[in-house]
């Protein structure tokens, strides 16, 4: 099996289920990446992205307990699986090598 390729932004959504991984579910998520990153996503990007990490193999969900307010509803919580574990540790791994490649010469601009 290659290498596994995952964009940005499921990159970050992965990354916010570790960081949850007992109250991962999207309203978090959402509140979470604008709350790290400073950008705001609409709520449907995240359910996509959620569904489409799943279907790799990535996530896993279950369903919680309704919450103990009046009609609480349940919420369904997403976990990373050791696919999704890998594919991130691969992410992590890529950029820091091509971090490490840049010549600091590439950093050094002329006034």
């Amino acid at each position: 099996m290659g290498r596994l390729h995952i964009g940005e932004f499921e990159e970050l959504v992965l990354l916010i289920c570790a960081i949850h991984y007992e109250e991962a579910y999207a309203v978090i998520i959402k509140a979470e990446i604008a709350s790290q990153s400073g950008r705001t996503v609409n709520i449907s990007a995240v359910h996509k992205a959620l569904y489409r990490l799943e279907e790799k193999g990535m996530l896993k969900s279950l369903m919680s307990d309704p919450v103990s307010k009046r009609g609480g509803k349940r919420r369904r919580l997403f976990q990373v699986t050791p696919l999704g574990k890998k594919a991130l540790d691969e992410s992590r791994e890529l950029r820091t090598n091509l971090h490490d490649q840049i010549p600091a010469k590439a950093f050094q601009w002329t006034q």
